[in-house]
Parts: C-alpha cells; structure tokens; sequence
C-alpha cells in the first residue's frame, strides 16, 4: 500500500467517518528502570489507572476467559463442519482444531489444577469463578467439543473422502494382499524401533513423554487360567514413525490409508513370543508444559530454559486420551500411574491425535484444497536497491499475506549488504526454521556492522528454535539480548541506522505479527515502514531501554507496554466516552485477538453508557458482555475464522474535534493484562493520510460487512452467524482482499 494511493471507498459503511492525520503524546511516566545485580534491566511493574464506569458491573458482566477460549475453537471447529470449504480444508481445520485443545490443557488447564491443588491460591477469574468451578466447566464443555470432533471425523469427513477416493482402512477391511503389504511395512518400518516395556513388580511404570502415542497390550500366556491377572505391556511409538501410513498396493485410482496404531495393534503379537494378544489400546498423555523460571535467580538464562526445556517432558500429567474399550483394570491402572482423577479422561472412539491428519492435506488432490493464492509484490518497495530512497519519500504499509512479506526481508537483507548502513537493530520472537531474517543478521555482522539482536527465549513451544537461533547468531558476532526481567520481549520492531551525508538517518519496520515467512502467508497482519524522525527516535530509545540502562523512558509517538501503552489506551477510551457525554459524535473501533483486561472493559463499558459506538473484531477470546441494556448496548462483537489466520491488532478513535481528526494505531498488543504490563509491547501511529484511508475504508470496512466467516458474540454467549438482507449473497472480506491483491498485480497498481 503506497502512501500515495488510496482505495475507493464505495463499500463502507456509512458510519466510518474519513480520515486525516494525527498526532498523540507521551504517555505518563512509571518508576525508573534499573538494573539488577546481573547487570539486566528490570522494568517496575506498570500502574494501571482504572476509568470507574457509571455503574459498576458485577461479576455477571464477563465472560469466563477459558470458556471464551472453548467457543473460539469451537468456531475453528464448525470451519471443519462447514462445507462451504474443500474438503481437505476441512481436514486441515480438524487438525487445528485438536492442536489447539492440546495446547489449551497443557498450559491453562494445567494452571487451574495446580492452583486447585495449591488450595485455591490465586486470583479468581475475571467472571469470579474459582479453579475447581472452571474445571468443572471446562471438562463438560470439552465433553460435548470432543464428541462432536469425533463425530465431524467419522460422521462427515470420512464418508466424505471415501467418495472422493481417499480411504481409510482397519486392519479387518485389509484384503489379502494389503495384509501383505502391511504385515512387511511392520517387518521393515516399525518393529525395529520398537520397544515393548513390561509392567511388573521388576519393571517399574515408564515414564510417558508429553502427547506421545502409546499402545498398552494385555497378554495371556498358552494355558493360563481363564479370568486370572493378565500381563501387561506398553509399546511407546516414537514420534518420528508417520501416523498415518498410505496401503500399496491400492486399487485403481483410490488412495488408500491406514492408521499406524491399527498396523501396530495388528501386529504387536511379534513382540510377545510365546504370548497371545487379549487386546490393544492406543493411548495419549498430555503434561504441563508450561515453564517455571524465576528469572532473577537465573544467572544464565539460555542455559536455565535448555534445562527447563528438558525436565517439560516429566510435567505432570492434565489430561489422558484412550480408546474406547480399554479394560476397566488397565484403566484404573494408568489412572492411578499417572496420578488423574477420571475427569481428565477421555475415551475416544476414534483415532487419537487428529493434529496427525495434518499430513492428509499433502496428497496431490488440488480438486479438494483451496484454489492455490500467492502474495502479490507491487507495493512500492518491489524493488529492494530503493528500499531506503521509497521510505525517504513516504511511510509503506502492507496486508500481509495479501502482501508479499518479501519486502520485510528485503528490508533487512538490504541493510545488511548496503556500505553506508553502520548498524542493525532487530527484535526476533518466533522465527521460521530457516529464517532469512536471521541469515541476514548474521551476514551484516560478517559485515562489519554492529547488528544487536533481541531474541525472546519464552516464546512459548518455539523456545528450542529460539535458542539454536541465538547461539548461531552470537557465533556470527551478533551482540544478542535475551530480553528483561518478568517480560517477554513480544514487540515486532527493526531499526536501521544509515550514514546520508554529513548525518545519520534511521529507518523501521514496526508490525503486528513475527518475523516468519512462512506464518506470513497464513496470518493476515500489518507492516509499517518508516523514517519518520519521531517515529524512529522511539524505536531507537526502545532499543536503548531493552538493551542497556533507562529510567522511566519516555516515548513521543509509539504506545509502548509495560510503560504507557495501558494509560494511553484507557485515555483513548475516555477521550470517547467525554465526546460522546457532549453530545459529539463518538466511535471506537477495535481489531484484536483477545479482549480480557477487565479496567478496558470497564472503560469500554462506561463509553457505550455514555452514548460512544463500540465495534470490536475479536477473533478469540473476549471477556466483554456486548449487547446489555445499560451496560453494553452499544457495543457489538465479531469474530472472524476463515481461510487465514486474524492475527492484526488495530485501534480506531474517531477522535471529534480533536488536531488531526481520527487516530490509527496498529501493533503486536491484545488487550489482556499480559500484554499491557508483563510484555514488551508496541502500538504505533499510522499518520500518513492515504494510508489512514486505507485502515478504515478497506480493512474495517470490508471486515465489518462479512457475513460469510463473521459469527457475533451475544449476550448469552453463543456466536451465531450475522444476519444478511434476503437474497443477498455472503460476502467474505479474506476473498475480497485475494481478489484485489489479484487484480493489483495483473495491473501493477500499488494499493
């Protein structure tokens, strides 16, 4: 998106006003920071300044966090229920949908039991509900979730694929040759990594890695008498055995798959000699895994996360999955090894881990997948050597994946290759397994240049990726920061520091989502390119704060967490709610992830009661009631789950009366209690007027008119689809955006 383009505007909503240009100022100042004694800087804790609301709303006005989390995957669910998606699309959602649900026990399940187990120690959650209720909850809406995955599975898709040739077979439906053929790929491929574990007095239970496969066997040895104890074993699959193995021979034109626990479970008498099989039960354990590190005892924390990283497997078990059928004696067994009570249990009649569907989707089926799209490279910075000559003119800003994210590597690559660049700063929190960000980073330090980069160790579940990436940068001489004490380092912020004439001159990159290409092309965000001078001076004094000393920064333009990112957003809000009470007009709107900070509520509760309109996009997990007379009547809350995955975090205030006209931010911040004072955040001004346009003309206004992937949050709690005129067709605002990204590259056109 060019500065000096703008997009029509013919399908907005009436009710988003134009745009102008604005200006905000510094937050207030929060205690200085300091260092402590291993010389790394701890940032106080930030004070949030509450906006009362006219009436204080009870506990009733608040979704429970982790049952708004439940509905969210829900909805991820109904995309796999959907047929309005190709049929492996729907797969692909399955499979996301039960990854999801394993990373939902292993950290925030697993939290409420320990804090149930510790006596309720805690704050309760925002809605006033105790550990031992929410797991209450938690376990009968999981339930209904699992049956209904279960169902989707073997109800929908399934019978869905056989019609399409792609089968799936039990080791009964095998005809003589396939047998055949499975019997030898048992031979070939699985029994010489197994490794049978038996569980007696002189064999102790083993310990189960965190959701890896296991079959638990019962045997009966020739002439034993019948009801007398049965020996047990355990076969632990290793992870790098495929899950789901493709039959050859396979009739003609079909595609025919077996599940690895069928061909194991069928052939596991070869690893008992002399023993017969009474029965075989695949089984899933799902552990804690969320990390314990008190940072200010650390002294290094690389080496103190490898360590937490390999102790993460003996986490205590939150959850076990087995297939239905089990023995009720083998199962009281394992409940009792692994310390579960029965409602963490869940008996699956189906296969286990659907997450392993994912590898389905890679068959040569283009009839049953999504019309291939490529990210379309037209804006203004195509061509990488004027990188720094296009921003000296305008600021850029691009959608990705509808934009290439080629330019944000070329915006690094270039730097590290250009004579007059002397410096290279770059924050790094989830990076791609070839990432060439930081292939770049290392080549501008082989350079010469002095490049500094700050990788975020406690990115959750990318914390090994993270370190192998930061050994091999300080290998290159990269100066790497690990971030500071009791915050994750989550901003998304490059600064380049380039030599023109007789001064230097800064360049940035500020965006809403990682530095990751292949997450580029599934996550929809924004990047903001810049060498505005006041923009860049505060991404400098960022860099300075997150890698030496600073008492009580101050920024002049960017919202930065911990330090005035909650105080700004809260004055934003008031800043409505005082127009609206002045009879002026008055209008937030707001696209984000999660809504969960209860004094935003609050404030965005008191703006609805003083007469402000408040529309929320919120994909995930939002803990606002819209819709109640008195409280919320004017606010009203969407969620967006399709094609791609809505990860922009962007702000709106119409701002009445104010120098300027509206304000725009966009950056890496929800609005949760994390991000505003546990994490590094930034949330930075979109100033240039073209691009102003572009934020509410297209991205609000075509996100705002979806009726085909927007589901609206009620009162009740259910997400119902948004209502359309009869005879009007729905409009999806992800196709939309395909389309025009299309079209500007058959004509060239900047956006």
């Amino acid at each position: 998106m060019a500065a000096q383009r703008s997009r029509p505007s013919s399908q907005l909503p009436a009710s988003v006003p134009s745009t102008g240009s604005g200006r905000v100022g510094s937050g207030p100042v929060i205690p200085a920071a300091g260092p402590d004694a291993a010389g790394r800087v701890i940032i106080p804790a930030a004070r949030a300044h509450p906006v009362a609301p006219p009436a204080k709303p009870d506990k009733a006005a608040y979704f429970n966090r982790e049952l708004s989390w439940l509905a969210f995957n829900r909805r991820v669910l109904e995309q796999a229920q959907s047929e309005r998606h190709p049929l492996l699309e729907r797969v692909k959602f399955l499979a996301i949908f039960s990854s999801n649900l394993d990373e939902f026990f292993e950290i925030r399940v697993a939290g409420l039991i320990q804090q149930a187990d510790d006596g309720e120690v805690g704050e309760a959650s925002i809605d006033g509900l105790g550990a031992r209720e929410q797991l209450r909850r938690i376990h009968s809406v999981v339930a209904s979730l699992v049956e209904d995955q279960y169902k989707c599975w073997h109800g929908q898709l399934m019978p869905a694929l056989a019609r399409e040739g792609v089968l799936f077979r039990t080791a009964k439906e095998l005809t003589a040759a396939e047998l055949a053929w499975v019997e030898n790929y048992f031979r070939e491929q699985v029994y010489p990594v197994l490794t049978p574990l038996a569980l007696d007095q002189s064999h102790p239970f083993p310990l189960l890695g965190n959701k890896t496969l296991n079959i638990v066997v019962s045997l009966a040895a020739p002439g034993a008498a019948a009801g007398g104890a049965a020996p047990v074993a355990l076969l632990p699959v290793p992870r790098i055995l495929p899950r789901l193995v493709r039959i050859e021979p396979a009739g003609a034109g079909a595609q025919q798959f077996i599940f690895l626990t069928d061909i194991i479970k069928l052939c596991a008498g070869t690893l008992f000699p002399g023993y017969r099989v009474r029965g075989a039960h695949a089984f899933r354990v799902t552990r804690n895994s969320d990390l314990y590190i008190d940072e200010e005892e650390a002294e290094n924390l690389l080496k103190k996360i490898e360590d937490e990283l390999r102790n993460r497997r003996r986490g205590a078990a939150v959850r076990l999955e087995i297939e239905d059928g089990v023995p009720d004696a083998i199962f009281t067994t394992l409940c009792e090894h692994l310390a579960l009570s029965h409602e963490y249990v869940f008996r699956l009649g189906g296969p286990l881990n659907l997450l392993r569907l994912m590898s389905l989707c890679d068959i040569d089926r283009p009839d049953l997948k999504n019309l291939p799209f490529t990210p379309v490279n037209v804006s203004p910075l195509h061509e990488p050597a004027r990188i720094f000559d296009t921003l000296r003119a305008s600021d850029v800003l691009l959608h990705h994946p509808y934009d290439a994210f080629q330019p944000v590597v070329d915006f690094v690559e270039q730097a590290a290759r250009d004579p007059a660049v002397f410096a290279l700063k770059q924050t790094l929190y989830r990076t791609s397994g070839d990432s060439p960000v930081v292939r770049a980073l290392m080549e501008a330090s082989r350079n010469g240049k002095q490049v500094t980069a700050l990788v975020e160790l406690k990115a959750r579940f990318d914390e090994a990726n993270n370190i192998q990436w930061a050994k091999q940068l300080e290998e290159a001489g990269v100066h790497v920061v690990y971030g500071l004490v009791g915050h994750k380092t989550h901003c998304k912020c490059s600064l380049v520091v380039r030599r023109e004439g007789p001064g230097l001159r800064h360049y940035a990159h500020l965006g809403t989502g990682n530095y990751n290409p292949g997450t580029a092309r599934l996550y929809t965000d924004l990047s903001l390119f810049t060498a505005r001078a006041d923009l860049t001076a505060d991404v400098a004094n960022l860099f300075n704060t997150l890698t030496g000393y600073s008492r009580a920064p101050v920024f002049m333009r960017l919202l930065v967490a911990p330090f005035n990112l909650h105080e700004r957003i809260l004055a934003l809000i008031s800043r409505e709610t005082a127009n609206a009470a002045a009879g002026r007009p008055a209008r937030i709107l707001a696209k984000l992830n999660s809504l969960v900070d209860k004094t935003v509520i609050d404030a965005l509760y008191a703006a609805s009661q003083a007469g402000v309109t408040v529309e929320l996009i919120v994909r995930g997990i939002c803990c606002l009631v819209p819709g109640v007379r008195g409280l919320s009547e004017r606010i009203r809350v969407r969620s967006l789950v399709g094609r791609f995955l809505e990860h922009a975090r962007v702000f709106y205030f119409q701002n009445d009366g104010g120098d300027g006209g509206p304000l725009i931010y966009a950056g890496s911040a929800d609005w949760m209690p994390r991000n505003f004072f546990r994490r590094i955040e930034v949330v930075f001004p979109v100033d240039d007027p073209a691009l102003r346009r572009w934020v509410t003309d297209e991205l609000f206004g075509m996100e705002l008119a979806d009726t085909e992937n927007a589901r609206e949050l009620h009162a009740d709690g259910g997400y119902l689809p948004v209502t359309r005129a009869d005879g009007t067709p729905a409009f999806s605002a992800q196709n939309y955006f395909m389309a025009a990204a299309g079209q500007r590259a058959l004509s060239g056109a900047e956006l």
